[in-house]
């Protein structure tokens, strides 16, 4: 995505699961749930051989490859990749902030916040990516960041044709989202079979970097299974399998498509390696595996629905063979159980190494992840364990897990804003505290509260713009009719003295 905001050294392209501890749960932007989408999916092995050179006929030997022709692949693409524009919601940070009149005694008079908001219409910033249409109808997969923040989103198509588009859902997690344009008898891609990617296959990456349309490179598949942990900021239960390659992506390039030489869809674009925001030699895509479980998840259900092993692992190394004796020098060690495992109802131990998962070796934690994000709660998986030499075979049967209530989740639109989880006190915490009510900050994610303050988890919120908040549930109602500036004020556990944050909503 083009844009102003800043780039990371692993930067996500347009402004750039299993949580397997399954202490956290996935949270979803759902926006009205469609009919069931009709996505095509080729499984076949993506490859193409050329000719011979030598003028004999048949195909050339498979140590001789030369791909001679990326055209069959690119037409095929860049007929269904796409421009997305997004406007986004204007950002008033607390450094612009006026703070409201009634709260400026609690500064002494001063704005803390530096200087005050300007006056006049603020100018809503714009950014740009890419996207792949996946059905006829109009449905488009991007990525999450794309799309976070948009007031507005506008989709040109190849043929220069524009439209308005609506966010069917996304996944911040997978950093996948699935938005929707009012257009028929649309050119789709098939999703390919990203298992069957191999390193040092061709592949193209098609997009619209630097608002260059319809642009392709092609590069080789440099790894599979990569985690560069860059969906972190943005999600709680981040998934990270990437397929890495050396095909040239840029800002802009988010959310289009990596296709093989058939032009079937094996991953969406989404970050590179950069210390410049720029392409500096690697980028990387979710893979099709992954990204189409979320867009079938979102269109049948509204959201993702994810199982959860609930272990706790490790990758196993020369250390930990050497450590703990282990009888085999790959796959991942189990470390520790969520509560009410599924791994562990069935039967799987601390200490066990998981070698496959339905037959597929597993060598990564990354590669584990992918494995179980395939799955929704209920579906059995096959799971080989070596346990102190012995192979086994374990059937499990995933695990969802379950939502708090509105109170203790950050879904709702201001809790997200503010990233903040709440919860009830107990009778206990309110008698040491000295206190007769209020509501508990568990966690702080990605929002307003971390970016503009120095709030910490478990600061304890006991009114809002003044007003008593009696639980968690309460604040929430408070907050979501709020706008403009908003005092929070509270205490931490075992420090008398009330602190003051002031935010914008």
């Amino acid at each position: 995505m083009t844009t102003t905001r800043n780039f990371r050294k692993l930067t996500a392209v347009a402004l750039a699961s299993a949580l397997l501890g399954g202490t956290s749960y996935a949270t979803y932007e759902h926006f009205g749930k469609p009919d069931t989408i009709s996505t095509w999916v080729n499984n076949a092995t993506p490859f193409v051989r050329p000719a011979r050179l030598d003028g004999k006929s048949g195909e050339a030997p498979a140590t001789a490859m030369i791909p001679a022709d990326f055209s069959f692949a690119s037409k095929k693409a860049t007929a269904a990749v796409v421009h997305i524009k997004s406007t986004l919601k204007p950002e008033r940070t607390v450094s612009q902030m006026q703070i409201p009149e009634e709260f400026r005694d609690l500064f002494g008079g001063r704005n803390p916040f530096g200087q005050q908001a300007p006056e006049g219409k603020m100018e809503k910033p714009q950014a740009t990516g890419s996207g792949v249409i996946i059905n006829p109808d109009g449905y488009i997969v991007t990525n999450n960041h794309v799309i976070q923040g948009a007031e507005t989103l506008e989709v040109t198509l190849a043929d220069k044709h524009t439209y308005k588009a609506k966010v069917i859902g996304s996944d911040p997690n997978t950093d996948i989202a699935l938005i929707k344009i009012e257009a028929k008898n649309l050119p789709a891609l098939a999703f390919g079979n990203s298992e069957n990617v191999q390193v040092g296959q061709w592949v193209l990456a098609v997009g619209n970097p630097y608002n260059l349309t319809s642009t392709v490179t092609a590069g080789i598949v440099s790894a599979k299974g990569r985690s560069i942990n860059i969906l972190g900021e943005n999600a709680k239960a981040p998934i990270e399998s990437f397929i890495q390659t050396d095909a040239a992506v840029n800002p802009g390039n988010s959310g289009g498509a990596l296709v093989d030489l058939n032009g079937n869809l094996i991953g969406i674009n989404t970050a590179i390696a950069s210390q410049t925001g720029s392409f500096a030699g690697y980028s990387f895509a979710v893979p099709s595996s992954i990204a189409h479980k979320v867009v079938e998840d979102i269109s049948k259900f509204g959201s993702v629905q994810r199982g959860y092993l609930g272990v706790g692992i490790s990758e196993v190394d020369a250390a930990k063979v050497k450590s703990f004796d282990l009888k085999v020098d790959e796959g991942v060690r189990v470390e520790n159980f969520a509560d009410e495992s599924a791994a562990k109802e069935a039967g799987i131990k601390i200490g066990d190494v998981i070698t496959k998962i339905d037959g597929h070796a597993i060598t990564s934690v990354p590669q584990l992840q992918e494995a179980i994000a395939q799955h929704k709660p209920s579906d059995k998986v096959t799971v080989n364990v070596n346990r102190d030499g012995a192979e086994k075979v374990v059937s499990v049967t995933l695990k969802g897990i379950a939502e708090p209530a509105v109170a203790d989740r950050s879904s709702s639109a201001v809790m997200e804003q503010l990233g903040v989880e709440l919860k009830d006190l107990t009778n206990q915490q309110k008698k040491e505290y000295g206190i007769g009510a209020g509501a508990q900050v568990t966690a702080i994610n990605a929002g307003k509260i971390r970016q503009n303050t120095d709030m910490e988890e478990g600061f304890v919120i006991t009114k809002i713009d003044k007003t008593p908040v009696a639980n968690a549930r309460e604040a929430v109602k408070m907050l979501q009719g709020k706008k403009g500036g908003v005092m929070i004020e509270g205490l931490y556990p075992g420090n008398d003295e009330t602190q003051y944050f002031a935010i914008g909503l």
